[in-house]
Formats: structure tokens, C-alpha cells, sequence
């Protein structure tokens, strides 16, 4: 049995859910950037929003792992006809992305999430491992963990291994003795299966494993952690 002294951790649909953080903070940030610019913008349909994206980043490979700058990028591409000054346009662009993230940091969190993280960090090393822009800081929880990587830190997205590797640079625990805990099965356990890290999957919504024939240990419930975690892991 590893002897557990690293657990990290996904944010986004892990400690809670994305779709309705990220649905209210576009509707807000439209709100916001139509009422500086006076009049109704065209956004087109949630089609076209994700043609627009997977076309910038296939124009600029970086944006796949940079989320702000794709942001930016984005709200420029449907205002940039309202503005003729440079200069007001680009601090125009860089106050909206600012209202964007202070409301999608507007999260809440699952049940048992910040129970379960203030008594696990007094026990263990605690990280963040995240592919999004969520600001452990932002959200008033730094203090619970030694440390946040994002993709923009290390250039690439789970499951690729910057993050894991940076993880184990930083914390100095070795793999076997870290435990990544995500909602992702492909970015969070297979992501971490492969370098020899126990994982434990959040399966929020009961989801069947067929990823291979080996399901990891799963919870859906954050009030389970504690229990999964020392009846698999106790040392």
C-alpha cells in the first residue's frame, strides 16, 4: 500500500460544477460589455462560439493551453468593430476579460468540499493540478494548499504529464506516493495512472468506467472522501 503524503487535485467539476459557473459568467460579461458599448452584439449561437474557438487556437496552437488569452481573443473577435482607438479598444478587451474571471470564480462549491480540504491539509501536501483559469486565491481556499499549477504554468493540459511532473518538481514526493483526485477520466486518471499515481475518480453523475477493464476507486460524494481515502490509502 503507497504511503499517501500528496494528494492534489482538479478543480473545475471536481470541487464544482462548470457548466452553470462559466454559463452565468458569459451571460453577465455580455451584459457588461453591451452596456459599455451601448448597443446589442451579434454572439451568434453556441455553435458558432466553439467554431470561433477551435479556429484560433488552430491559428495559434497555445491558446489550447492559455484560456485567458483565448478569452481575450474571443471578445475581440465580436467587438472590435465598435471601437477605432487601439488603445481603448485593448484596455476595453482586458476589462472585460477582468469581469469575466471575477465571475467565474462565482462557484459553489459541492457539499463537504471545504470540510473535507481543511482537514486533509492538515494531514498531507496539498496541490491543485488544473487545465482551467481558477484562481485558488480568487476563491479564498489558497491557504489550504502548498501549491496550484494550470496550464498555462506548464504549457500543456492534462493528460499530458506537465502538470504531474511540475507537481512532484515542486512538492518533492515521489509518484507512487501522490494521490490525484479529478472528475476527468481521461485527464485526471488515466492522465495519472500512467505515471504510476494513484487516483481516485469523482463520479459525480455514476458514469460507466470503459476505459479498460481496471475501474479506479470512485466517489461521488465529497462526505465519502475521508473514509475512501483511509480505508485504501490509511498509513
Amino acid at each position: 500500500m503507497s504511503k499517501i503524503e500528496l494528494i492534489t487535485f482538479d478543480l473545475d467539476d471536481t470541487f464544482w460544477d462548470i457548466k452553470d459557473t462559466i454559463i452565468n459568467a458569459e451571460k453577465n460579461t455580455r451584459k457588461w460589455i453591451e452596456g459599455i458599448i451601448g448597443e446589442e452584439v451579434n454572439w451568434g449561437t453556441f455553435e458558432d462560439f466553439m467554431r470561433i474557438r477551435a479556429e484560433l487556437a488552430k491559428e495559434d496552437p497555445s491558446l489550447e493551453y492559455d484560456l485567458g488569452m483565448l478569452r481575450k481573443k474571443i471578445i475581440s473577435h465580436h467587438t472590435k468593430q465598435y471601437f477605432n482607438n487601439k488603445k481603448e479598444f485593448d484596455a476595453f478587451v482586458n476589462d472585460a476579460y477582468i469581469f469575466f474571471l471575477e465571475e467565474r470564480h462565482k462557484v459553489n462549491f459541492y457539499d463537504d468540499v471545504l470540510l473535507v480540504l481543511e482537514k486533509l491539509s492538515t494531514k498531507y501536501k496539498l496541490g491543485v493540478l488544473t487545465n482551467g483559469n481558477a484562481d485558488v486565491n480568487k476563491l479564498g481556499i489558497g491557504h489550504l494548499f502548498d501549491f496550484s499549477i494550470s496550464s498555462i504554468d506548464v504549457k500543456s493540459n492534462k493528460p499530458d504529464q506537465g502538470h504531474f511532473c511540475r507537481a512532484r518538481e515542486i512538492s518533492k514526493v515521489n509518484f507512487e506516493d501522490t494521490l490525484h483526485v479529478g472528475d476527468h477520466p481521461i485527464n485526471d486518471v488515466l492522465g495519472a495512472r500512467k505515471l504510476g499515481i494513484n487516483a481516485l475518480w469523482f463520479n459525480l453523475n455514476d458514469a460507466n468506467w470503459d476505459l479498460d477493464e481496471n475501474p479506479p476507486i470512485q466517489f461521488k460524494k465529497w462526505s465519502e472522501f475521508t473514509n475512501i481515502l483511509e480505508k485504501n490509502y490509511g498509513n
